[in-house]
């Protein structure tokens, strides 16, 4: 089944991709086709299954846990839910109760609902009343006799704390006084399933990177700029409306800030740049845009220069700034190493920016089902030390991350002013090295 569902995406996205092969270092200016949301479903459903398959079994036994317990309402559901079911899924029906069990290395899982959802989760509850649904969920666990039993309820990490109050007070009104004594969180398997990435995942994300990368380029361009009428905001939504005609969905708003000789930056502040502003030949200007498509979320953030009238190509000094950004990255991502913590990598990464001079700043995250994902922090805009909890969590092969922070560099072009250069890039960690997913910028969108 592994190299089925494998072949059959990497064949899908072989077979509809008409964007020119990817070169590290050029903008991505051609769009991939988007699939339609029936096909989107097919490939997210065949992942879904790889997951669970393969997956969910060896995540399950690292963990310790005999049995994992998802429960849901309806309009209260949480977002490692939406992770779990097949799609087209909208929504919990009433309680969604879903149990996974781990038996001879494998994982039965099914739900003790109302309904079945798809082929995935075939009910086991003939139906009835309120209680008799949770009273079955309880039969069902002194059948299997599970020593530990995992539920989604923790302290520092709100992605594994989607059991709500009521229902967890539901769960222990039925369970007998034994099994309630062997509920434990399933927290770090949690954490383990939103953040690991698996081959069929990954055969599909630079696609979906590209996607991202390639609206920015137009966005980048004469096409969407006219210096002197184009605002910061128009250009803001013309990139979520690019986006909406894709049938895509941006995981924030998109935003761009510009940088202008003779603004006055504090050196100190977290980041320089203006909204709010007309763009203007001679403007540095950047943007932060997010989308999430097939159930995996991107993060990029690229810079652009926007030509004067007798400018033909970009100066020395702004090539000399991205390639200042451009050795950071490289120091931040030769920092990862299998074992270490967020806050080891943080550290590694300013020990080494400070040996060679750069005026840097790290706040990187992990990538995944959501684009604030889970996994290691590594820094924070506005903490520049130790994370607690989230920091100290170790770094494990086949995670994603969005490669993210900025340095500050003085240009000689506008007398010495201090600029900034935010940069982030998606990317993976296969255990050994960190891989963009669709390149990074290392050269500068050129407005003319």
């Amino acid at each position: 089944m592994k190299k089925c569902v494998f072949f059959f995406i990497v064949l899908a996205f072989c077979v509809i991709a008409k964007a020119q092969e990817f070169e590290q270092g050029l903008e991505v200016t051609v769009t991939p086709e988007i699939l339609n949301h029936k096909e989107r479903a097919k490939v997210q459903n065949d992942i879904l299954n790889y997951r669970l398959d393969n997956l969910l079994p060896q995540l399950m036994k690292e963990s310790g846990l005999d049995m994992w317990l998802v429960i849901n309402r309806e309009y209260g559901e949480d977002r490692l839910f939406y992770t779990l079911v097949p799609q087209p899924t909208f929504a919990a029906r009433r309680t969604t109760l879903l149990v996974f069990a781990l038996k001879d290395n494998k994982v039965e899982r099914f739900s003790v609902s109302r309904y079945s959802i798809g082929d995935i989760y075939k009910t086991r509850w003939d139906g009835g009343s309120k209680d008799q649904q949770w009273q079955r969920l309880a039969e069902i666990i002194a059948e299997y006799n599970p020593q530990k039993i995992g539920i989604n309820v923790s302290k520092d990490w709100a992605i594994a704390d989607g059991l709500s109050q009521g229902l967890y007070q539901k769960l222990n009104k039925f369970l007998p006084k034994k099994y309630q004594n062997r509920l434990v969180s399933s927290q770090d398997m949690v954490i383990r399933w939103m953040e690991t990435r698996t081959e069929p995942e990954l055969a599909i994300y630079p696609n979906i990177v590209k996607i991202a990368r390639s609206v920015i380029a137009e966005a980048f361009s004469s096409k969407a700029i006219t210096p002197g009428v184009t605002t910061s905001d128009d250009l803001s939504w013309y990139i979520r409306e690019r986006f909406e005609a894709l049938q895509l969905d941006p995981w924030f708003q998109p935003y761009i800030t510009i940088q202008r000789q003779g603004d006055k930056n504090d050196l100190e502040a977290p980041f320089f740049g203006k909204s709010k502003r007309i763009i203007m030949p001679g403007d540095l200007i950047h943007t932060d845009v997010g989308i999430c498509y097939l159930g995996l979320c991107t993060d990029t953030q690229e810079v652009g220069y926007v030509a004067k009238n007798h400018e033909f190509a970009i100066a020395k000094g702004f090539k000399n700034a991205l390639a200042k950004g451009n050795q950071w990255q490289d120091i931040l991502t030769e920092s990862f190493k299998t074992g270490r913590t967020g806050n080891e990598i943080l550290k590694a990464t300013q020990t080494e920016a400070k040996k060679h001079g750069l005026k840097s700043s790290t706040y990187t995250h992990p990538l995944g089902f959501v684009g604030h994902a889970v996994g290691p922090t590594i820094g924070m805009w506005d903490n520049q030390g130790k994370t607690p909890i989230q920091g100290d969590w170790k770094l494990y092969p086949n995670t994603a991350y969005a490669i993210e922070g900025n340095v500050k560099v003085k240009l000689p072009e506008w007398d010495n002013q201090w600029i900034q250069i935010p940069l982030e890039q998606s990317a993976y960690f296969d255990g050994d090295k960190v891989i963009y997913l669709a390149g990074r910028q290392t050269q500068w969108h050129f407005v003319k």
